[in-house]
């Protein structure tokens, strides 16, 4: 497994309740540009979209920026914005609709990845820190911090 992108503020802003990976639905240059040069996702997120032509509601990646894998070479309509459809199970939707529905629950991309040549996308249900929870948090991982360092010694 080859870790593409790490989201590692939403670690810290978030309290990651529940971790599921999920395919992508892509282009081909789109997996080659992802491949060679990564994706941020800083400022992206996962949501819920409803198509009229499809009864159930599908999870999407939303806000990634996957820049045109041959900038001359183009394809004429292509969308460096788009929203890509996330593959997972029935059942994994229902439970995540359910989760979402509970107040201050969201859904968190924090890993892309090349698993035997398919990318994937780890996301999680995370619930927003306060400030106080940030802080201690802080506090916390530097005494643990020293310790580590005091025993070494």
């Amino acid at each position: 497994m080859k870790i593409i992108s790490e989201n590692r503020k939403a670690k810290f802003d978030y309290e990651i309740l529940d971790r599921f990976d999920a395919g992508i639905v892509l282009n081909g240059q789109e997996v080659k540009s992802i491949k060679t040069s990564g994706a941020s996702l800083n400022g992206t997120y996962v949501a819920f979209q409803q198509d009229k032509r499809v009864k159930h509601p599908e999870l999407f990646w939303v806000g990634a920026n996957v820049p045109p894998y041959q900038p001359g070479n183009i394809m004429s309509n292509y969308d460096t914005h788009r929203p890509r459809k996330l593959l997972l199970n029935r059942k994994e939707i229902n439970y995540l609709i359910g989760k979402t529905k509970v107040k201050g629950l969201t859904l968190v991309p924090l890993k892309l990845y090349d698993e035997n040549a398919k990318l994937k996308l780890e996301f999680g249900i995370g619930r927003g820190r306060k400030k106080a929870n940030k802080k201690e948090l802080l506090k916390t991982r530097d005494a643990e911090r020293e310790m580590r360092r005091a025993l070494v010694r």
